[in-house]
């Protein structure tokens, strides 16, 4: 249970009346609001608020069940509208008959100086205003006093992404205003203002909330939909005595949700650590023993050379400026780069097993190349699909494949060269760099943008072990180390110079086994 769901429990349970024991000795509920309904009537006719045009009364009938009378109507039994049982000295109201007044905000631009302060939505945050920050504005001195907070008054978010938010003033240090967006309610000082408030961020109150929100662009709640809601109504010591029980409780639920977060961050951090770690075994040729039997790592990657040189002299790929190739000497490393050896033991980042080889990314692909800038004229209903960093994974290299975009491309149009074939490997090179993506087998024809690079490795090498080094944190801080320009960004002879090891292809097939039957372990657990 999450710290969230144990607070909606418990307000769950003080607004059915099942928190506190209650006291045959409080004056009832009904006592309360015949009390509140002559208060009202006072105040009209005094003219300090409006009359409703139609009040409503709940009471219980002679068969126990709950009853409303609306103006000048016939009384309804609301039986099916109520949502649970409540005590017998509890009753229902709705939250219009409670208030004196539900009344919109002040709709005027936010100023650094002004007549007056007004508070807006995003003023306050975690229950309370950040007064220090609140704008002013300017509104004609006569209409003050229709707009100004009063301690206990209730604010109530009807527009927007925090719609249905609620805050209880407490504390007015400045004669200060709210803005339009904000609904302001105000209601009997016979009822406790922190009842009311619980009562807000209950779940009877949010699913009152959503029935009567209204979906668009920017969902919003009207005051009419607060007026109608349906509020349980204890005696006033109970209020008292709920209120005192929910503060003392709601203490221990924070603490309660901080450890809660924290156990399921660990987790996550755990889960993942756990794997980073399982691949960083794999690729320092600690997560499967090495098989004698097995032909060497430089067989393997002497046999792509030649395979390259072949697709070279047939005009199929294009050849290396700079071609590398690295061997050990003397029990160090050498790399040969335009017909001049020199020693790289400073870039080895750890020991490998001797049947295992060090060499560049760009030794042992067919293709490093990025997709087109110019493809929003292509875009339609059918055709090809245009994978962008949206459908690439952070902590995987399994394709995402929701929201897809199509393209409809002429023959010879700029991008066909990033035609995608299976097994090839997309990696973002702006923004969040590393992001990975394997095209798997029998895909559909497919096309990338410029934020993507495609890595087509030899065949020979065509599995899911170079996706999993690229997610180790080895390599990912080559990324971070070589990125450049103020967006981040990842050239393709960077991704050419990435040093990997490479075991002999068997013992790679034995560590794509492991690694994925241990990840499946982690993932049950």
């Amino acid at each position: 249970m999450t710290g969230q769901q144990l607070k909606n429990s418990i307000l769950q349970m003080a607004v059915q009346g099942k928190l506190v024991p209650q006291d045959p000795n409080d004056e009832p509920a009904s006592v309360l609001l015949e009390r509140i309904r002559a208060e009202k009537e006072q105040l009209i006719k005094e003219g300090k608020i409006k009359k409703e045009k139609n009040p409503s009364i709940i009471f219980r009938g002679a068969d126990n069940l709950p009853y409303e009378k609306i103006g000048k109507n016939e009384r309804v039994c609301i039986a099916d509208d109520v949502p649970f049982e409540i005590p017998e000295s509890w009753e229902w109201a709705r939250w219009g008959t409670l208030s004196e007044s539900i009344q919109y905000g002040y709709n005027a631009p936010a100023q650094e100086n002004g007549r007056i302060k007004m508070v807006r939505i995003s003023d306050i945050q975690d229950n309370s205003v950040m007064w220090e920050t609140v704008p002013y504005c300017d509104i004609k001195e006569g209409e003050i006093d229709a707009y100004l907070l009063k301690p206990n008054d209730i604010l109530f978010a009807r527009t927007g992404g925090t719609v249905g938010k609620s805050y209880l003033v407490q504390e007015v240090p400045e004669e200060a205003i709210y803005a339009g967006y904000l609904i302001r309610t105000r209601y009997s000082n016979q009822l406790c203002p922190q009842y009311l408030k619980y009562f807000m961020e209950s779940e009877l109150y949010w699913s009152q909330l959503r029935e009567g929100t209204i979906a668009t662009a920017q969902p919003n709640c009207n005051g009419k939909t607060l007026g109608n809601m349906l509020v349980p109504i204890p005696p006033s010591h109970e209020q008292i005595r709920i209120v005192e029980k929910l503060n003392a409780v709601m203490t221990h639920v924070i603490e309660y949700d901080t450890v809660d977060s924290k156990s399921k961050h660990l987790n996550n951090i755990f889960s993942e650590r756990l794997k980073k770690s399982i691949l960083q075994e794999a690729v320092q040729g600690k997560l499967v023993p090495q098989d004698p039997a097995d032909e060497p790592a430089s067989i393997l990657l002497e046999r792509i050379r030649a395979e390259k040189q072949k697709l070279v002299a047939e005009g199929k790929i294009k050849k290396d400026k700079h071609e590398s190739v690295i061997f050990r000497r003397d029990n160090s490393h050498y790399e040969k780069l335009d017909g001049v050896e020199r020693c790289i033991d400073d870039e080895i980042p750890f020991e490998i097993p001797e049947s295992w080889a060090w060499t560049r990314i760009g030794s042992i692909t067919e293709l490093i190349t990025s997709g087109s800038r110019d493809w929003a004229k292509y875009y339609a209903e059918t055709g090809a699909l245009f994978l962008r960093m949206g459908n690439l994974s952070k902590n995987s290299f399994t394709l995402r494949l929701n929201n897809l975009q199509r393209v409809q491309l002429p023959q010879k149009a700029e991008g066909t060269r990033t035609a995608l074939q299976a097994g090839d490997l997309l990696f973002s090179i702006t923004g969040e760099v590393g992001m990975l993506g394997l095209i798997p087998d029998k895909f559909e024809t497919a096309y990338v943008n410029q934020h993507i690079a495609v890595l087509r490795f030899f065949p020979d090498i065509r599995n899911k072990y170079l996706p999993y080094l690229l997610l180790t944190d080895y390599a990912q801080k080559f990324y971070k180390g070589n990125q450049h320009g103020i967006k981040n960004s990842f050239r393709l002879d960077s991704i050419y110079n990435v040093l990997v090891p490479i075991p002999p292809s068997q013992e790679q097939k034995r560590i794509i086994d492991k690694i994925e039957k241990l990840f499946h372990k982690i993932t049950v657990i």
